[in-house]
């Protein structure tokens, strides 16, 4: 069945409010909807001071990212439909003034709510106040709206890890999420910290927690609000709009991928043989525009809310170990600038050797590094750095040592609601995606957007990776030839069978006097 209406049809005229909107996806939302509906209405933004900068300024600045170049070269104009209010979700009415609510009421047809703390590692009372009663108060503002044809409540495919198959529907919360939403209020920090292990229960994390709370909040609210959920998975860069590979944060399996470039990741815990349930940022947001013009379109209210899981896993099936072996032959071929040491990191599923390699792959070097850095009288970074990573490798690590399936039959079924055109303009379909091509794409977005490396220094890079390998092959032998000195000192028999090897023992360091001193 296809569409009656094309989505640029659709949100014609309508104008929208984006929570969320200087995020990574809100971001990629609102350049995306100037691009391809230039009919549509306004774009309000909630917007905070930030840095000493007014919203304005912050406005201004997001206009000139790279992400929106298309349009200001093509339809500059349109800039000008993105209305940045000073609010924010932490607050009732977002803090705004009676007339700027009562302006949204009178011209919001569409509600994308998209705020939200990706720190995965914040405390509870951070999460459950951001993702729980932002979204609470999301909703109350919603009720306001009198042209509100739909609430688009952005969640996560990961906020039920206590199921094996995650479909697209409503499970129960373990807590109620307004006694939570109480406890927040009269508790302080210690006395959360000590209950938030047994209020989490299966989840790995506050945020997941959190998103889960929130979902049962938006569900409560489908019987007196036009409400739906869109559940995506590990969000990635973009495949192709607005720009190639465009990403604006280190987050997920980028951040890794970056962070194992740099020589600065050397140990995961992560099971090769697991699908890599991710999704592009531009195909994320295609499906969200696409199911917004769907669900306001129903011509009858379904009896339960609908929910879409959105994620590309079962189109174009790719293992976190091919994720791995392609990031790294490209990395090789074309290396990041000034890595910390050579980058030949790896996944293992063993707890043991993952803490091995993490003591002395991650933390030796970062206590050496300081130490010299400390000598010299600079600023110390390193082990700092390294206790930053190792929480984060902590929270990432949960999503990919377990199976994720997540059902999409709504996901799915969008292709088969748009028109021909829509579904080039809004595509959502990837099977035919070349993968590899894809992973090299998000590598060079995180060098560009991210590290701000210049890639026609690529060839300089190689120069410095190769003396990295060599030296890096010195210092592995230097350390086993070390560890087998040792050997030889307490071990008489290991002492007595190198000595057969006296030719050439006796020119190597360590090992050398240790064997031939002693005999």
């Amino acid at each position: 069945m296809t569409a009656e209406m094309s989505v640029a049809d659709f949100y014609k005229g309508k104008s929208i409010l984006v929570t969320g909107g200087t995020g990574f996806m809100g971001k990629v939302l609102v350049e995306k909807l100037l691009y391809s509906v230039p009919t549509i209405g306004n774009i309000y933004i909630l917007m905070r001071p930030k840095r000493g900068k007014s919203i304005n300024q912050r406005l201004e600045e997001m206009q000139r990212l790279p992400l929106f170049d298309r349009i200001r070269n093509d339809r500059p104009t349109s800039l000008k439909k993105i209305k940045a209010l000073q609010g924010d979700v932490l607050f009732e009415n977002f803090g705004l003034s009676d007339n700027d609510i009562e302006k949204l009421s009178e011209e919001v047809c569409l509600v994308f709510h998209f705020a939200a703390t990706l720190r995965l590692e914040a405390p509870l009372r951070d999460n459950v106040n951001m993702n729980t009663c932002g979204t609470q108060r999301t909703l109350d503002v919603a009720k306001k709206l009198k042209k509100l044809q739909l609430v688009v409540h952005l969640s996560t495919a990961f906020c039920y890890p206590d199921y094996q198959v995650l479909e697209e529907k409503i499970h129960a919360p373990t807590v109620q999420p307004a006694d939570i939403m109480r406890l927040i209020e009269w508790l302080d920090d210690k006395q959360l910290t000590l209950l938030t292990p047994s209020l989490l229960g299966a989840h790995p994390n506050c945020y997941t927690f959190s998103k889960r709370l929130a979902e049962s909040i938006v569900a409560d609210s489908f019987e007196s609000l036009p409400v739906v959920i869109a559940r995506p998975s590990i969000v990635c860069p973009a495949l192709s709009e607005p720009l190639p590979g465009w990403v604006d944060n280190l987050n997920g399996p980028v951040g890794l991928m970056l962070g194992a470039g740099k020589g600065v990741i050397r140990s995961m815990l992560c099971d090769g043989s697991l699908i890599a349930q991710v999704i592009p940022v531009d195909t994320a947001i295609n499906a969200i525009i696409a199911l917004a013009m769907i669900e306001s379109n129903r011509k009858e209210k379904p009896e339960v809310i609908p929910i879409y899981n959105i994620n590309i896993g079962h189109q174009k099936p790719t293992t976190w170990g091919e994720v791995l072996t392609i990031a790294k032959d490209y990395g090789r071929k074309f290396p990041l600038a000034w890595p910390l040491w050579y980058p030949n990191g790896d996944i293992t599923t063993n707890y043991a050797l993952h803490e091995f390699k993490r003591i002395f792959y991650h933390l030796l070097p970062a206590y050496c590094i300081d130490f010299l850095l400390l000598i010299a009288g600079q600023k110390r970074f390193m082990l700092r750095v390294q206790e930053r990573i190792s929480q984060g490798l902590e929270v990432l690590q949960y999503f990919t040592i377990r199976p994720w399936n997540f059902p999409c039959p709504n996901f799915d079924n969008i292709k088969l609601k748009l028109t021909e055109e829509d579904n080039k303009t809004f595509n959502t379909d990837l099977t035919e995606v070349d993968k590899t091509k894809y992973l090299r794409i998000c590598v060079e977005g995180g060098r560009i957007f991210c590290l701000k490396e210049d890639p026609n220094k690529i060839h300089i890079n190689r120069h410095y990776h190769n003396f990295l390998y060599i030296l890096d092959w010195i210092v592995k032998i230097l350390l086993w030839l070390l560890l087998l000195s040792f050997v030889a000192r307490w071990f008489e028999p290991a002492r007595d069978f190198l000595s057969y090897g006296e030719p050439v023992v006796k020119y190597l360091p360590f090992l050398g006097p240790a064997v031939l001193d002693n005999q």
